[in-house]
């Protein structure tokens, strides 16, 4: 048994370590602390996320002391703030890298707000958000837009820039927010750093990405909601897989910092804070009674990818005949829980439109332009049977007009989704759309023109544009227009529509407008 002594000197231990860190009580800046910007998310009827991060020297670790600093944060109805409306002080951390994320409640429902920081007696640029409409107001229109792939070294972020000047309620992005990974070939930008594994090296890899003034526009300009694909930790992992094999508890360990680091640089509320290597992301939002947004995770809880090369994990494209695993019934794209927990939210939903945002291409891929059938593993083509329950709940919980959207693959799509890709009888169930990427290049046009006649469900594929996609949905229909940049190599490059199609309320698949 310890002595008393011995016992009273690691009890004051614990409870030291359990205390806040010091607080420094006046902090002054040589350098301007929010170079990072701003960024406000999940807008609520009555409330929001509001972010920043105090980083001077953002690129090398952010520049802060060890201590806590208070944050003080103002709403106001614009942007001179000649009204001040609500106020209030947070505390950021060193253990958040000094982000802070202000949840604040008491706001109108369906309105413009404006904010800014104050730290130090700096000043951060001012953002503004919309509040969602209240829960049963019959809203009669919403816009936003759809965003994801965003590889730093293959251009400016002027989609961004576009965007920020786009006639928007919200921001919703499906991943690859961050890139982990060089590649081969031209660099219009570089990473200067070698790929990240510890999180100070992901929290530089964040701030280089952040510091693109295009996407500060854009996140200033309106409230975001966000999920993560693979690249914001190891490309093509799979729940405790990574690609080169590493062993599960030194992965474990490295998506821990990958996640700490995308919460501290995300407007995420509290719930969505890491827990070690484990984080809720998933989540569903109602705005009024015109739409549902069902954001998915299909990367941590997913089965590992079948028939793998050897010595190696990650996705690769198999033969069908070859490779019968693919169609094991037990393999999981989201997770038996967060498959229970979507079906429910379905079910439950009473709104017109239900918006389900995933990371990658859910319609079948046929890659073979001959008479076999050959699949891409590490997207919805290698869990069929999982991307069969869930249609099948669309359809037997007629799911009233179901929307499925994403990105990953960096090409502009529509599709129609159904319960058998294989028949063309097969009635359609849903609509899906990709957005093009922000900057990530894509694949070569004549491979999916050798295919195309494989896949009829594919209604128009561009895989040569950046941008993103904008949508308008009133209770009639929805317009989806695909937003293209003229040149990712200049950073103030304009943007043009590529194509725009329509989906009609009740009529599932989109239609060239």
């Amino acid at each position: 048994m310890p002595s008393r002594r011995t016992f009273l000197l690691a009890a004051s231990g614990a409870l030291l370590s359990a205390l806040p860190p010091q607080l420094l009580a006046q902090p002054r800046f040589d350098k301007n602390p929010f170079v990072l910007g701003v960024a406000s998310g999940y807008p609520q009827a009555d409330g929001i996320v509001l972010w920043t991060r105090l980083a001077p020297d953002a690129l090398n670790g952010g520049g802060m002391p060890d201590a806590a600093v208070e944050v003080a944060w103002e709403i106001a109805d614009s942007a001179s703030f000649g009204a001040v409306l609500r106020k209030g002080v947070e505390r950021a951390t060193p253990d958040d890298a000094h982000s802070i994320h202000a949840e604040i409640k008491g706001l109108e429902p369906a309105r413009w707000y404006h904010y800014r920081f104050h730290a130090g007696g700096a000043v951060s640029t001012v953002g503004r958000f919309r509040t969602a409409p209240a829960i049963d107001a019959a809203n009669e229109r919403l816009r936003f837009a759809l965003a994801s792939c965003q590889h730093w070294e293959q251009g400016h972020f002027s989609a961004y820039r576009g965007m920020a000047a786009d006639d928007l309620d919200l921001v919703v992005h499906v991943g690859d927010y961050i890139y982990e990974s060089s590649r081969a070939g031209d660099k219009l930008r570089d990473h200067v750093a070698p790929e990240p594994t510890t999180l100070i090296e992901y929290r530089n890899r964040y701030a280089l990405y952040k510091s693109d003034p295009g996407l500060q526009a854009a996140h200033a300009a309106f409230a975001w909601m966000v999920t993560w694909d693979d690249h914001e930790v190891d490309n093509d992992y799979a729940n405790d897989r990574s690609q080169d094999l590493d062993p599960p508890e030194e992965f474990l360990k490295r998506r821990a910092a990958a996640y700490q680091a995308y919460y501290e640089h995300m407007p995420l509320p509290a719930w969505a804070r890491p827990r070690g290597a484990h984080a809720q992301i998933y989540t569903h939002a109602a705005f009024g009674q015109l739409m549902q947004i069902c954001l998915l995770d299909s990367r941590q809880h997913r089965s590992h990818q079948v028939c793998p090369r050897p010595g190696r994990g990650g996705g690769t494209t198999v033969d069908a005949a070859q490779c019968p695993d693919r169609v094991a019934p037990h393999l999981t794209l989201l997770g038996a829980e967060q498959e229970r927990w979507l079906d429910g939210a379905l079910a439950k939903s009473g709104a017109h439109w239900n918006v389900i945002a995933q990371q990658t291409l859910m319609a079948q891929s046929d890659r073979d332009p001959l008479w076999g059938q050959r699949f891409w593993t590490d997207g919805w083509d290698g869990y069929p049977k999982a991307r069969e329950r869930l249609l099948t709940s669309v359809a037997g919980r007629k799911v009233s007009n179901p929307l499925v959207l994403g990105g990953d693959v960096h090409t502009a799509m529509v599709a129609d989704l159904k319960l058998d890709f294989n028949d063309n009888r097969s009635p359609v169930v849903a609509t899906e759309i990709l957005g093009p990427s922000i900057t990530s290049r894509g694949p070569a046009p004549r491979l999916l023109e050798a295919v195309r006649h494989k896949n009829p469900h594919f209604k128009w594929a561009n895989p040569s544009e950046r941008g993103y996609a904008s949508f308008e949905i009133t209770a009639q229909r929805c317009v989806a227009r695909m937003r293209s940049v003229t040149s990712v190599s200049r950073p103030d490059a304009s943007m043009r529509d590529l194509a725009t199609f329509v989906v009609e309320n009740g009529k599932p698949g989109a239609q060239p407008a």
